[in-house]
């Protein structure tokens, strides 16, 4: 069986792939038909990463990373109604790509904001976490990477 980092790492590498050629297409005025499987292949592949991002908690849809990568789907959901506007589908498209670049580089306090909970809740202790983990933390994220 597969682990989740693998199954993590195949989806973002289809993912990345996917949205690469569809925002491509876009810029270059692809015919719809062309774009469509690429469309649905960064929707289905954006969900997979969210559902295994989230875990079997909600806590990562009320996070400052859950609620951005649901802002990106929801507008890469919004593309089919414009697609008779080549320029309002760019923008969507670049606006889509400015989210993704925003949310994976912010800072921990606002990748780990809960909106619901008004603070900051660590999940783990990993890249861009360490201020926000104890000692304690980090012990167990080492030990649990190591394995």
């Amino acid at each position: 069986m597969l682990s989740a980092r693998t199954w993590n790492i195949a989806l973002r590498t289809a993912h990345i792939a996917a949205m690469g050629v569809l925002l491509g297409g876009h810029a270059f005025d692809l015919p719809r038909a062309r774009l469509l499987p690429c469309l649905w292949l960064t929707i289905a592949t954006g969900v997979g990463l969210g559902l295994l991002e989230a875990g079997p908690g909600l806590l990562w849809f009320h996070q400052g990373r859950g609620l951005m990568t649901l802002a990106k789907l929801l507008l890469l959901c919004t593309v089919p109604l414009f697609w008779e506007h080549r320029y309002l589908r760019l923008a969507v498209m670049l606006a889509v790509v400015t989210l993704a670049s925003v949310g994976s580089h912010m800072p921990a306090r606002f990748r780990y904001y809960s909106v619901l909970y008004r603070q900051v809740i660590p999940d783990g202790c990993g890249p861009g976490t360490a201020d926000l983990c104890t000692a304690e933390d980090a012990e167990n994220a080492e030990e649990r990477d190591s394995k």
